[in-house]
């Protein structure tokens, strides 16, 4: 089953086309990695799913109910002047939740993400990887059935992003939403992802899309394996000769 999908979209802004044609669907439960040079629409291409932005020309089809969607973008966008709990708790608030209910919705959220304890904090009081986690509780407090992270772990140090992304598959796997994500690490893609679509320099174009073996959420040692580098190697490629195109 699709859960949204872009049909020959192009988006143009007044320095000229940022986007397209491309067509893509994402199904039911897929995880899908956009990667490709700066500049090639991927971020755009995320925002036409979350219904953000409108399609200069095509069709977006998109879980467009309440809660339906949800997006982790790149700085966390906490409310400063909230704790973890009432971040969190926020759109369920909006959506017209009581206050007890979605408190207590989350609490849970935030103890999937490894954050029991820090329910009173504010986004002062935590780190940079704490802070992130209480992003991604928030957008998987209303199970979303599209999740969109738009370079969610671009400004962390290395090790806090591969527990970010092993944190993110286990969650995955407790209620499979369809995840698109962009970034600009191939390894994580290929890692995190079930599919990775490479994307060309801008106007960004659909270059190569390639499947991702094994299973997920990935074994321990799934980025030594021969599988993944060779998956790794085809994807670095192809994106080389995207940034060419």
């Amino acid at each position: 089953m699709t859960v949204a999908a872009l049909k020959d979209v192009e988006v143009d802004y007044d320095r000229g086309r940022a986007l397209g044609p491309v067509s893509l669907e994402i199904g039911a439960g897929e995880t899908l990695a956009l990667v490709g040079p700066s500049g090639c629409g991927k971020s755009t291409a995320l925002r036409l799913l979350a219904g953000l932005e409108a399609p200069t020309r095509g069709t977006v089809t998109r879980a467009a109910g309440r809660g339906e969607t949800a997006v982790v973008f790149q700085a966390p966008t906490l409310a400063p002047w909230l704790s973890a709990r009432a971040n969190v708790a926020l759109p369920l608030e909006l959506a017209g939740t009581s206050k007890t209910q979605a408190y207590e919705r989350a609490d849970a959220a935030l103890a999937s993400v490894g954050l029991s304890g820090a329910e009173a904090a504010r986004p002062a009081q935590l780190s940079g990887g704490m802070a992130m986690r209480v992003s991604l509780a928030r957008a998987l407090v209303t199970e979303p059935r599209l999740l969109l992270l738009d370079e969610p772990f671009a400004a962390l140090d290395e090790i806090t992003r591969r527990g970010l992304a092993d944190d993110v598959l286990r969650l995955w796997a407790s209620s499979k939403p369809a995840i698109v994500f962009v970034t600009h690490n191939v390894e994580e893609a290929v890692y995190m992802a079930s599919r990775v679509v490479v994307m060309t320099r801008g106007p960004g174009r659909i270059a190569a899309d390639f499947a991702v073996a094994g299973p997920m959420p990935r074994p321990a040692q799934f980025r030594t394996e021969a599988a993944f580098r060779a998956t790794a190697e085809q994807v670095s490629a192809a994106l080389a000769e995207g940034i060419a195109a």
